[in-house]
């Protein structure tokens, strides 16, 4: 399905990464020791879950020959350990209310969206 890279040497938090065969920079905020080089791990979750809805919502829409002109897809985390919750609100332009509520409903059976919703198990292996 989906395979990467995430290094880091000894520039404190700065993290390269490689993903689907594109590059990114993660870091924390220099308020966290990190030189803010790139979005930070948590900042990368929710452009993960913006992704999948916008993209969704958008072949959805392409799909059905829906009119739609965007999509855009607001995101906050918050709450502190076992018990953090994302807020996602969903800005539509060019459909009608009952389209629109048929997006919002989609919105929340996305890949990424199911996947945090339910859970997803981690195997660690040390080589």
């Amino acid at each position: 399905m989906a395979m990467g890279t995430a290094r880091i040497g000894k520039d404190r938090y700065r993290t390269e990464i490689e993903v689907g065969g594109h590059k990114l920079v993660s870091d924390e905020p220099p308020g966290l020791g990190g030189g803010a080089a790139g979005p930070a791990p948590y900042d990368l979750l929710l452009a993960s879950l913006g992704a999948c809805t916008a993209i969704t919502l958008r072949m959805y829409a392409d799909r059905k020959q829906w009119p739609l002109q965007s999509v855009e897809v607001g995101l906050r985390l918050s709450g502190g350990p076992g018990a953090m919750h994302i807020d996602r609100t969903l800005s539509i332009a060019g459909l009608d209310d009952v389209q629109k509520s048929r997006l919002a409903d989609i919105a929340e059976r996305t890949p990424v969206t199911r996947t945090l919703k339910d859970g997803l198990p981690i195997t660690t292996t040390l080589v």
